[in-house]
């Protein structure tokens, strides 16, 4: 379930995933309410392009680490891929 920035206090919490677009950031949102994952979604700016970088903005889902494992495990499954650091 959505969740403010406010529930999760001041913990740490885990980058699980980066929507690009907004169709694949309502299906993660969708994917992660039905399996009632408590997330934080905040837009925010990557790098994208391929021979031209430019800045976008995406849909940025969080979780605490207790539920990441959870939460990448039902990405794979549906078949998106979890954001992993340095990649």
């Amino acid at each position: 379930m959505r969740r403010e920035p406010e529930f999760f206090g001041e913990a740490e919490l885990a980058l699980v995933y980066v929507a690009r677009k907004l169709k694949e950031a309502l299906r993660v949102e969708d994917l992660l309410t039905k399996a009632e994952l408590e997330y934080l979604v905040e837009p925010d700016k990557f790098m994208g392009g391929f021979l031209f970088r430019r800045e976008l903005i995406g849909a940025f889902f969080y979780v605490t680490p207790e539920s990441e494992v959870a939460t990448r495990d039902l990405l794979a499954r549906e078949g998106l891929r979890a954001y992993v650091a340095g990649e």
